[in-house]
């Protein structure tokens, strides 16, 4: 482990040790994602092609035999949180215990015997930014109680079972993407996940090597999954899969989109959505074979492609967004698009390394002139996915 990474294990564990009066049974940590290419496929049993972030939520843990539930956050204000592991009903909770509760609830509904554990947690990941820090709360509580309870689990099993929380406990209609990603990925390369059989390959992706920099600009504009507009989105495309008569838009051939639109008729916003997600599948299989075949700086032009749709057929960005894109191409970069579920959160940028200085001034300068508030801007480098760190 790091030297950072043992410096925050340790802090972690002491304020566990306040808290509970006792030693931590261990330390835990899973990332949060960037989605490279891939947005609103999830849900359509599409590709998808995230990889973690340094940036980390950090749980302490110990086992508890008597189905108590002991729950504390170093980012929220207020006391330890207690539950009875055996009340814990789905959307009974409003508030960020939810999170870490759902994972038990879930562990417990898939027949592991789950007795209690005391938890504190402190994160890294922004809240809000479309960074996955939700995915990040529920996988490093999952990976420390399949350690802790010795479940066996593999990484893809915590994921499926941190999704059934967030879908079904907090009620947030949540692809698989985030919670593999932060289960599954690896330093120094993105994830291409297949999330209709969540088969997995690892692409090499060291931009540094060859001289460029992911930058992620946090727009700071909050947003919120389990609200309307992303639920719409998803009853929006599971309408024209039914109409189309396939089990997901997944299954519409990229050659055979124009066809399924002209059978979709007048329903422009089916329409709409439809050719997002499968135009988008066909570009995270693009970046793919540019990845694996040397053409990284040729992802650019496809990840600008992307933002495009994300805009005008999926209708998730916003003015933020939109002038974070914009800016960073007219100062030279590579490509950039929205990253997340939209209506706020961040945009990636590619850039070559010589214009980082000048793309983060002119984002920096746009949102200034605009009456913006100052975004947060921060490398994105590969990071490994979760892990145990003592």
């Amino acid at each position: 482990m790091s030297e950072a990474g043992e410096t925050v294990a340790e802090a972690v564990a002491g304020r566990f040790r306040e808290l509970y009066g006792a030693d931590p049974q261990g330390v835990w940590a899973a990332p949060g994602r960037v989605n490279l290419i891939g947005e609103h496929t999830d849900y359509n049993d599409g590709f998808v092609m995230p990889f973690a972030l340094p940036h980390t939520a950090v749980a302490a843990v110990s086992r508890r035999t008597d189905g108590v539930l002991r729950l504390h956050s170093a980012d929220v204000e207020g006391g330890v949180a207690e539950l009875r592991v055996d009340a814990l009903e789905p959307e009974s909770d409003r508030n960020w215990t939810a999170y870490p509760a759902g994972v038990v609830w879930a562990l417990r509904a898939g027949g592991h015997e789950v007795t209690g554990a005391d938890i504190h947690l402190a994160s890294t990941v922004p809240a809000g930014a479309g960074l996955s820090s939700s995915a990040a709360l529920e996988v490093v509580v999952a990976l420390a109680l399949n350690d802790l309870y010795e479940l066996g689990l593999k990484g893809w099993q915590l994921a499926r079972l941190c999704q059934r929380a967030e879908n079904v406990y907090v009620g947030a209609p949540v692809g698989i993407m985030d919670q593999t990603a932060s289960a599954c990925c690896t330093a120094g390369h993105a994830l291409f996940l297949d999330t209709r059989d969540l088969s997995q390959r690892q692409i090499p992706f060291d931009l540094a090597a060859e001289g460029m920099r992911l930058l992620v600009v946090d727009t700071r504009v909050k947003h919120e999954h389990s609200t309307g507009e992303y639920g719409k989105r998803r009853a929006g495309c599971e309408k024209g899969a039914a109409l189309l008569g396939v089990d997901a838009l997944r299954d519409i051939p990229y050659d055979g989109l124009d066809a399924a639109l002209e059978r979709l008729g007048d329903d422009e916003e089916v329409r709409r959505l439809v050719r997002h997600v499968v135009t988008e599948d066909e570009r995270v299989e693009r970046v793919v074979s540019l990845l694996e075949s040397g053409g990284t700086r040729a992802i650019g032009p496809v990840l600008t492609e992307g933002h495009a749709s994300l805009r005008d057929d999926f209708r998730i960005s916003c003015p933020e967004l939109d002038l974070v894109v914009d800016t960073a191409l007219s100062a030279g970069a590579l490509g950039a698009r929205m990253t997340g579920g939209g209506f706020g959160g961040s945009a990636i940028v590619l850039a070559e390394v010589a214009d980082v200085e000048g793309v983060t001034k002119a984002v920096a300068e746009a949102f200034a002139a605009a009456g913006f508030t100052a975004p947060r801007v921060f490398e994105a480098v590969p990071s490994p996915g979760a892990r145990r760190l003592r």
